[in-house]
């Protein structure tokens, strides 16, 4: 945890305050993964950090508060997803790996914190900002780093021109998302994830290169 931590009533929390802080959104975040969002209360939070809700209320507002929180942590951490294209290239073989790699950081991503970016999704589809900007600010960084891809791959005369470098990164980055967050239903249709993942790569290759695959 980096910089100051405040309580409520805005005076600087402890190493101990700040400890019994990160343990509320710990055990909030364990929460998450097995009951809805808005079935989880204050009371239960606490009990399970083995403190009060009158401590979690020095901290947080609401349950709501809290769950923000832990989202904006989530999408710094998401951030990560950007370094796994950082000076890659994608020309030949460098492609192909590039590709599946982003395909490998999407997929650990979403499973990792599956939880949270249900609420997250679920905030932003009901039209709360708050939760949309969160989801917009783990998802853009990746689409502009795609966006200058293909506009560079553009520049060396290695795609298509007609291309539209914005529409095409967002639009994969949208499909990686959505089958990030799918990953379990794609089980039950009897797809296995050794399956999911190099199909998934071959589409995003496509999608920046317009050429299929040296491997």
């Amino acid at each position: 945890m980096t910089g100051q931590v405040r309580t409520v009533d805005g005076r600087v929390a402890g190493r101990r305050g700040q400890a019994t802080r990160q343990k509320l959104l710990d055990c909030l975040s364990e929460m998450l993964s097995s009951s809805p969002y808005r079935d989880v209360k204050v009371i239960d939070v606490a009990r399970k950090a083995g403190t009060s809700p009158a401590t979690f209320y020095q901290y947080f507002p609401d349950v709501e508060g809290a769950v923000l929180e832990i989202a904006e942590q989530m999408a710094a951490d998401g951030a990560g997803l950007t370094d796994v294209l950082a000076n890659r290239s994608w020309v030949g073989k460098s492609g192909w790996q590039a590709a599946q790699d982003l395909v490998d950081g999407f997929l650990d991503f979403w499973r990792r914190n599956e939880a949270i970016l249900r609420v997250v999704d679920l905030g932003a589809a009901e039209g709360d900002k708050r939760f949309y900007k969160i989801r917009m600010k783990i998802l853009n960084s990746v689409t502009n780093s795609l966006t200058d891809t293909v506009k560079e791959l553009q520049s060396k005369g290695k795609v298509d021109k007609e291309v539209s470098a914005a529409a095409m990164a967002g639009s994969l980055v949208a499909m990686l998302a959505a089958v990030a967050s799918h990953q379990k239903g794609f089980q039950t249709w009897g797809v296995k994830q050794a399956e999911l993942k190099p199909n998934l790569a071959l589409l995003v290759h496509l999608g920046i290169t317009g050429r299929k695959p040296t491997k």
